[in-house]
C-alpha cells in the first residue's frame, strides 16, 4: 500500500519529479519529463506497480528527515538499535541527464541496509528487461522496455520475485551511492559522473536560485519553500509550470474525482509567475512569457486553458487499466479532458501577469503585445458565451459570475497597456466592452437582497472563487459587497474553518461524490482578512494552514479535516503560490498597523 499523500516527499531536477515516502521508497517517477509515463507507481497501486525503497534491515528506533536549507537535496536519518545512517536523496540538476541519486553515509556504529528495485514501466503496463552489466567494481542493472532504458549503478542487485534486491553493510564514515539513469533505450548509456560533484552542483544551483528571493518579512521559510516548489514545478527548458507533478491523487477518497495535474493551465502559470515577480525572479517573468506567446500563437480562436509542458495541444483523456488507483480511487486517468473546455477566466489572468510583467520592466515587442490585443478582439467576439468555470466545471454551462469579472480584468489590463504604457490599441471600444461587462456583474452577479457576489447568475449560491474579485481590483476589500460575499462564504462553505470550493451537493459540477476544503481557497480567505481589516483572523488562519503542510513544508491541494489528511495531486502549485499570497498581505497589513 503507499503511504498517506501528507508523508511525501519531493525531489526534482526542474524537468521531472520523484515522490519519496517516509519509510524511503520511492513511489513515484516519471522520467525524462513530468508528464512521461511513469516507472514507480506504487503510489496509485502497491509495490508491483513500482516502486525503489532503500530503508535498514529490521527494526528501526527512530527516523527523521529535512531538506538541506534551499535545495530539494533531502536527507534522512535512521537510527537503529546498532548504529545510525543518513539517506541523502536527490536529482541531479544541470548535468544533461535524467538522474536520480541515493547516498548512504554511515554516522555511528554499523546497519544493515537494503534497496528493493521494482522497475515497471509505461504506467506498470511494462515488464522490463533486466539484465546485470558493469564490472566487479562498478556494478549495474540495465532494464530496458520499448523507448525507455535506465541503468542502476553502485551496488550489486540479485533478482527476487521479478524485483531486485541489494543488502549491504554501512558502518561509521561508509559512503554507499546508488544513481539511476534513464536513457533512451536506442542509444548508448553515457558514463556515470562523478557523484560527489553531482551533489556538489546540484546543492550550489538550488542555493544560487534561492539567493535571489526577497522574502516578505511573514512567514518567511515557508515562503521560500513555496517559491522553491514552484521554481522545481518549472521545466527549466520549456519554462512550462506543471500544476503539480502527479495524476490522479483522489479529491475524494474512493471516488472518481481523480485527475491529471501534469500539464500547463494557463491560470496556474499566470499566477505563479506573479509569485516569482514579486519575490524578485524577474528572468522567470521573460521566460514564462516566451513559453505563453509559443503556446498560444497562431489564431486566437485556438486558445486553450491548458498545454503540455512544450505547448503540446492534444491532451486526450484515457483511463489507464494498469494501475488501481490510490487506496482504490479509481480510475487512473491520463490527460486532461478539460484541455478543450472555454474558461473566460483565463484571459484575465495571462493579461494581468503579462501586465505585472510590464511593470517589471519586461519590454513588450510587436510579437507580444500584437497578440494581447488578437487576444482582446477575441474575447469580444466571446462576450455572450457560457463557460465551464475556474473548477472545470462538467455539468451544463453556466455564466459564472468569476469568469465575468475576470473578462472585465483583461480589459482592464489593456486598456492599461494604452493609457499607460503608451502602446497601440482601441482603448476606447475596450472601455465601452469593460464599462459593460461592470453593469453586467452588478446587475446579475450580485444578489442585492442577500448582499453577495454569487456563483453563477442563476443562483444565489456562493463560490470561493469569488475572493478573486478584490484581488483583481473589481471591488474593494472592504466594500460592503465583498465583506457581503466572505460572510456568506463562512456561513455556507466552510467545513471545521476551511472553505469548500462550492457546495458540491448543489450538484453544480456534474459530478458524483464529496470533496475537502481546497486550500488555496482558505489562502484567499486569508488574503481577503488581511486587506479589510481582520488581521487576528488572518493571522489565526494563516498560522493552522501554514501547520498543515507537511514535515518538509509542502501542501497538496486539499485537507480532509475529519481524518487530517492530505488529499488530491501533491505538491500543488497552486496552495503554494497562494501561500505567497497570503504571506505577502499579511506583511503589508502588519506594515500598516
Amino acid at each position: 500500500m503507499p503511504e498517506p499523500l501528507e508523508n511525501y516527499a519531493l525531489i526534482g531536477d526542474c524537468r521531472s519529479a520523484a515522490l519519496i515516502g517516509r519509510t524511503g521508497s520511492i513511489d513515484w517517477l516519471c522520467l525524462p519529463r513530468f508528464d512521461s509515463a511513469s516507472l514507480f507507481a506504487r503510489i496509485l497501486g502497491d509495490e508491483n506497480h513500482g516502486h525503489w525503497s532503500l530503508n535498514p534491515v529490521g527494526a528501526v528506533e527512530c527516523t527523521s528527515r529535512a531538506y538541506e536549507a534551499d535545495t530539494f537535496v533531502l536527507t534522512t536519518r535512521w537510527e537503529t538499535a546498532t548504529g545510525v545512517v543518513d539517506v541523502i536523496d536527490w536529482m541531479p540538476h544541470g548535468n544533461g541527464e535524467s538522474d536520480l541519486a541515493r547516498r548512504v553515509v554511515g554516522i555511528s556504529g554499523e546497519v544493515t541496509m537494503e534497496q528493493v528495485l521494482r522497475i515497471r514501466f509505461d504506467y506498470a503496463d511494462a515488464m522490463p528487461w533486466v539484465r546485470q552489466t558493469g564490472t566487479d567494481d562498478t556494478p549495474a542493472l540495465t532494464a530496458i522496455a520499448g523507448p525507455d532504458g535506465v541503468v542502476v549503478q553502485g551496488v550489486r542487485f540479485e533478482p527476487i520475485d521479478h524485483a531486485h534486491r541489494a543488502e549491504f553493510v554501512v558502518r561509521a564514515g561508509d559512503t554507499v551511492d546508488t544513481v539511476m539513469t534513464w536513457f533512451p533505450s536506442h542509444k548508448a548509456q553515457r558514463p556515470l559522473q562523478s557523484v560527489d560533484v553531482m551533489l556538489a552542483d546540484t546543492r550550489a544551483w538550488w542555493r544560487d536560485w534561492a539567493r535571489a528571493c526577497t522574502a516578505p518579512g511573514a512567514y518567511d521559510q515557508h515562503v521560500r519553500r513555496s517559491l522553491l516548489v514552484l521554481r522545481a514545478l518549472t521545466h527549466e527548458s520549456t519554462g512550462g509550470i506543471v500544476a503539480a507533478p502527479t495524476t490522479s491523487l483522489p479529491e475524494d477518497m474512493g471516488g472518481g474525482r481523480n485527475w491529471d495535474y501534469r500539464y500547463v493551465w494557463l491560470r496556474d502559470a499566470a499566477l505563479t509567475l506573479e509569485s516569482l515577480m514579486i519575490h524578485g525572479y524577474e528572468q522567470e517573468a521573460s521566460e514564462w512569457r516566451d513559453w505563453l506567446l509559443r503556446a498560444i500563437a497562431g489564431d486566437p480562436h485556438d486558445v486553450q486553458i491548458m498545454y503540455g509542458l512544450s505547448g503540446e495541444r492534444r491532451l486526450e483523456e484515457r483511463e489507464v487499466s494498469s494501475l488501481p488507483g490510490y487506496e482504490g480511487s479509481s480510475p487512473v486517468r491520463i490527460g486532461n479532458g478539460a484541455f478543450d473546455q472555454f474558461q473566460g477566466d483565463i484571459f484575465g489572468e495571462v493579461m494581468i501577469a503579462l501586465e505585472d510583467a510590464r511593470e517589471l520592466g519586461v519590454d513588450e515587442d510587436d510579437f507580444s503585445w500584437s497578440l494581447q490585443v488578437k487576444l482582446l478582439d477575441y474575447v469580444v467576439t466571446q462576450l455572450d458565451r457560457h463557460d465551464n468555470g475556474i473548477w472545470e466545471i462538467r455539468g451544463p454551462l453556466r455564466v459564472f459570475t468569476h469568469s465575468r469579472a475576470m473578462l472585465w480584468a483583461a480589459f482592464d489590463r489593456g486598456i492599461r497597456g494604452v493609457r499607460e504604457f503608451g502602446l497601440p490599441g482601441p482603448a476606447e471600444r475596450w472601455e465601452r466592452v469593460r464599462d459593460r461587462l461592470r453593469a453586467e456583474i452588478d446587475e446579475r452577479g450580485f444578489d442585492a437582497d442577500r448582499g453577495h457576489f454569487v456563483q453563477h447568475y442563476e443562483t444565489t449560491e456562493v463560490d470561493a472563487s469569488l475572493l478573486q474579485l478584490a484581488q483583481i481590483g473589481f471591488v474593494a476589500y472592504d466594500d460592503p459587497r465583498m465583506t457581503g460575499t466572505v460572510t456568506e462564504i463562512e456561513r455556507t462553505l466552510l467545513r471545521d474553518g476551511l472553505p469548500l470550493r462550492y457546495r458540491t451537493e448543489s450538484g453544480v459540477d456534474g459530478l458524483a461524490g464529496d470533496e475537502h476544503p481546497f486550500l488555496t481557497c482558505a489562502f484567499w480567505l486569508v488574503e481577503q482578512y488581511a486587506r479589510s481589516g481582520r488581521l487576528d483572523d488572518a493571522t489565526t488562519l494563516m498560522d493552522r494552514l501554514v501547520g498543515l503542510t507537511n514535515d518538509v513544508g509542502l501542501l497538496s491541494e486539499e485537507y480532509d479535516v475529519e481524518h487530517h489528511r492530505h488529499m488530491g495531486n501533491t505538491p500543488q502549485a497552486l496552495s503554494h503560490l497562494s501561500l505567497v499570497r497570503a504571506a505577502d498581505a499579511i506583511a503589508l497589513a502588519r506594515e500598516a498597523s
